[in-house]
This record gives structure tokens, C-alpha cells and sequence, in this order.
């Protein structure tokens, strides 16, 4: 599965990307997250399904205090990211 989820809020600045790309080491999942110029910041995570949920769960858990909403897109046709880098 791939999620491709947008966050918005107070997300840049605020150690977001490496906050995703240091919890992406506690899952098997990879990807990208990079700050956009409409001020928030862009997901591409893949892996299993329940990984993606819990790796997502814990991400939110980390900076619930940052993110005001998400969009969130789910697709079943992966990319395969041969990691987990901050763009």
C-alpha cells in the first residue's frame, strides 16, 4: 500500500520531517516527507497496511499538537522507495 497524506498547520519549522523520517526507522516502511510552499508538509509512505496505520498513529502521536488537519490518500499500487528520506 501507498499513503500519500498532506498535513496541515504549524508543520514546518517545527522538526516535522525528521520526526518522520526517525520513526520511519521503528517501521518497515519507506517514502518521503517534504515541506511545500503552501506552508505544509507532503507524505508518500509505503509498506504494509497495518505498518502504514501504525507508523501514521505514531507520527500523529508525536506531533498531535502541530497538526491542525490531514488529507490523506490511500493507494494499493506501490513506488518502491528503496528508503525513508527527507526531501
Amino acid at each position: 500500500m501507498r499513503y500519500q497524506v498532506t498535513f496541515h498547520g504549524m508543520v514546518q519549522g517545527v522538526g516535522f520531517r525528521a520526526t518522520a523520517k526517525d520513526l520511519a526507522r521503528d517501521f518497515p516502511v519507506t517514502g518521503f516527507v517534504r515541506n511545500e510552499p503552501d506552508g505544509s508538509v507532503f507524505l508518500v509512505v509505503e509498506g504494509d497496511e497495518e505498518q502504514l496505520e501504525k507508523y501514521l498513529d505514531a507520527l500523529r502521536a508525536a506531533l498531535h499538537e502541530k497538526i491542525r488537519s490531514e488529507e490523506l490518500e490511500a493507494f494499493e499500487a506501490e513506488r518502491g522507495y528503496p528508503g525513508f528520506e527527507i526531501r
